[in-house]
């Protein structure tokens, strides 16, 4: 199957006209430029289904009225380690970094935080709250639940989302351990990127209408669903189902967020559901000061020496080893940042029609 043609922009470019579209909608600046950063960490890392090729989708909605431009947040419950959020339907790149930060200060002072968030909406890449509370010299956790995409064991049609989780370690010498997984067998985005570029999607990925396996990323997306993370329950499909139940009940049943099928669409071609049983969609933060359970030195020290076993660690054949979490994500920062972002060609067009449609520059 011939290449799908590609364009190179520097993550920079991308940025400013991130922060300029969302400033088009009435988003503060400081707000606009933070929304910016999220979706361009999303690039740099690799993550391509979660950057700009996300931007159209907020775009839309912004446009249709559907997300709040200028959110006034609230915390609606609250302890000396815990906060419960009301995001008031504002864009989730600009609620999450907000919710994340109460959690982390909530940690720096009283040893841990954790923040349920209701009321908001699309968040980007889990991994980036954990990358911050890494910054602080934490440890940190990062959930959210979605919109109906992921069919339960055993089921046929789609009840929850794709609710990735994130957590990270820091280490002392070596890269921290950086774990961010969708609980489905893959990111819905992963089955757009698929589609745009023509490709079939691999085994176990996904069912179609009629509740058979398909490779086939247009049944996926045209009425049929993801399966949970191991797919079938011989392989596990029963993990990744539990985490994702999980996931809602931390994010949403904890915060008053809706859940499962009743969580809201994050673009305007989703099915809106019938009815709700909460506000929104739903996140969840967590950080721990390291101090407050040992020494941050020996647990630095303890996370370099986990990773230097594990990478000691005989080959697979064919394999260059094993990889430690986040790996990937760190290769593919150090090569964009100094190469640039590839973009497919049916994300650089979408970025065109808002060019088009907003006056704001891009080619």
């Amino acid at each position: 199957m011939p290449e799908v043609e590609t364009i190179t922009y520097p993550v920079e470019k991308l940025h400013d006209f991130s922060r300029s579209t969302f400033m088009h909608f009435g988003v503060p600046e400081e707000d606009a430029d933070l929304a910016a950063e999220v979706l361009a960490a999303s690039d740099l890392r690799g993550i391509d289904s979660h950057g700009v090729a996300r931007l159209h989708t907020y775009f839309d909605m912004l446009d249709q009225g559907r997300i709040n431009p200028t959110p006034e947040l609230k915390i609606i419950r609250e302890s000396p380690s815990t906060a419960t959020v009301d995001g008031d339907n504002g864009l989730g790149l600009v609620v999450g970094p907000k919710a994340n930060k109460i959690a982390m200060q909530k940690a720096s002072e009283v040893g841990s935080g954790w923040v349920s968030v209701c009321n908001t909406n699309h968040y980007g890449i889990a991994g980036y709250y954990v990358l911050k509370a890494l910054e602080a010299d934490l440890i940190g956790w990062s959930m959210t639940n979605t919109t109906k995409l992921v069919a339960p064991l055993w089921g046929a049609e789609r009840m929850l989302g794709t609710n990735p989780i994130a957590i990270a370690f820091p280490g002392k010498e070596e890269p921290p351990i950086v774990v961010d997984l969708a609980t489905c067998a893959a990111a819905y985005g992963k089955i757009e990127i698929a589609k745009r570029k023509g490709h079939p999607i691999p085994d176990g990925w996904a069912i179609d209408s009629e509740g058979h396996e398909t490779t086939n990323p247009e049944e996926m997306i045209g009425g049929g669903a993801l399966l949970p993370l191991g797919s079938r329950r011989e392989s596990g499909g029963h993990k990744g189902y539990a985490m994702a139940v999980m996931v809602d009940f931390l994010c949403a049943v904890l915060s008053g967020a809706n859940w499962g099928p009743f969580t809201p669409p994050f673009a305007l071609r989703q099915e809106i559901p019938e009815r709700s049983v909460g506000r929104g969609i739903g996140h969840f933060f967590g950080a721990m000061r390291i101090d407050a359970f040992i020494d941050v030195d020996e647990f630095k020290a303890q996370t370099d020496e986990y990773i230097r076993t594990m990478r000691s660690t005989a080959p697979a054949p064919g394999s260059n080893g094993p990889l430690i979490p986040g790996d990937p994500e760190r290769e593919a920062e150090a090569i964009r940042s100094r190469e640039g972002i590839p973009l497919v060609m049916p994300v650089v067009e979408e970025l065109r029609d808002i060019a088009r449609r907003t006056g704001i520059r891009f080619d």
